[in-house]
């Protein structure tokens, strides 16, 4: 499986706020399958980060096109060589 970095400019009016509830239980869906590992929402510069699982661009691709939101998006669909942070680490062991 490979990891992809989702970036997505958005525009807001009344009916995208309208559909927000629906585009979270959607999110909330992929989060909870293991198709989503991140989601980010900057509503100062209108942009959302998502890394994404997928065998393919194609794939990640197809996710997003099922939000309800993707009519609003101009995104760009980056592969990841590499992804590490402080989450994947093991935690740090201190003996009494």
């Amino acid at each position: 499986m490979k990891k992809f970095q989702v970036e997505i400019l958005f525009q807001i009016d009344d009916e995208f706020m309208s559909l927000v509830p629906l585009h979270r239980n959607y999110i909330n869906y992929l989060i909870n399958n293991d198709v989503i590992d991140m989601y980010a929402v900057s509503m100062e510069s209108q942009r959302i980060w998502i890394t994404i699982n997928a065998e393919t661009k194609t794939e990640a691709d197809q996710y997003l096109m099922k939000s309800p939101l993707f009519k609003y998006w101009d995104y760009e669909i980056e592969e990841l060589f590499v992804y590490d942070g402080q989450l994947f680490r093991f935690p740090c062991f201190q003996l009494n």
